[in-house]
């Protein structure tokens, strides 16, 4: 029981605090939904994972991966703006995936759970972090200078498709790995509300950075925590905590 709950408090802080970095970015470029469509697109494979009883994370990262190519695909043949590509595959993905999806596993599949994490997920979780966090110490001075100028950052040789690549491909990452955790629903959430609050109590990017991460993995853990105390969902008391705590960084917000 003890290992169970180690377990998933460990995956907890593993995905939260990269989770919160992501979203840090995010919030420079005004980008703060794109993980809410990410994640979305997740739910025909976690509904297919639910049904064959397969990893769901391979499950959602497959089904993100592909609603990505078909937007990339459309994007190509089509003269439409981006926004909208992105609300016809993420409408279609949603219904495909309730389509599929068994309405005893529903709740499971919108809002996560996190007694579903097992050892595999721990070192898919811990690997994921190890190598975010690393790509991420690299890029990250060079997102910040692509939110603020891309004009700037080609002058200084930096090129943005490359790094909004890989930045795509972590949110990607993530929001396959915080599936079990909270949700399809709430994954928008679990990036920008640790970012926020972040942006509150910093006063340089460096704490902005560590803010965002420890602050995400923390109240991830929190709330996983909490969940087994209270024996409630952990998804939605995640997301209630790290509200909770940008409403308190709001009081003690840098001048």
């Amino acid at each position: 029981m003890i290992d169970s709950i180690l377990q998933q408090i460990l995956v907890g802080f593993f995905v939260g605090s990269i989770a919160g970095v992501l979203g840090s970015l995010m919030i420079i470029k005004r980008m703060a939904l794109v993980s809410g469509p990410l994640g979305h697109l997740a739910l025909p494979g976690v509904a297919l994972s639910l049904v064959y009883n397969f990893n769901m994370f391979l499950g959602a990262l497959l089904s993100i991966l592909a609603g990505s190519i078909v937007i990339w695909i459309l994007k190509i043949i089509s003269k439409l703006h981006l926004e909208v590509l992105v609300g016809i595959v993420f409408a279609s993905f949603v219904a495909l995936g309730f389509l599929f999806l068994p309405m005893e596993h529903a709740e499971e599949a919108l809002v996560g759970n996190i007694l579903k994490i097992n050892l595999s997920d721990l070192l898919i979780s811990f690997l994921v972090w190890l190598i975010g966090l690393f790509v991420l110490w690299k890029i990250y001075s060079k997102m910040i200078l692509l939110g603020i100028s891309e004009e700037l950052a080609k002058n200084e040789e930096i090129h943005p498709k490359k790094y909004y690549l890989i930045y795509l491909v972590l949110i990607a990452l993530i929001c396959a790995l915080s599936v079990k955790i909270i949700g399809i629903l709430l994954t928008a959430a679990l990036t920008i509300l640790p970012a926020v609050f972040a942006n509150n109590l910093s006063r340089n990017i460096n704490q902005y950075f560590i803010i965002s991460f420890l602050g995400g993995g923390i109240g991830t853990s929190l709330g996983i925590l909490l969940s087994k105390f209270f024996s409630l969902p952990a998804g939605p008391l995640i997301i209630l905590i790290f509200a909770t705590l940008f409403v308190i960084s709001l009081i003690f917000k840098r001048k």
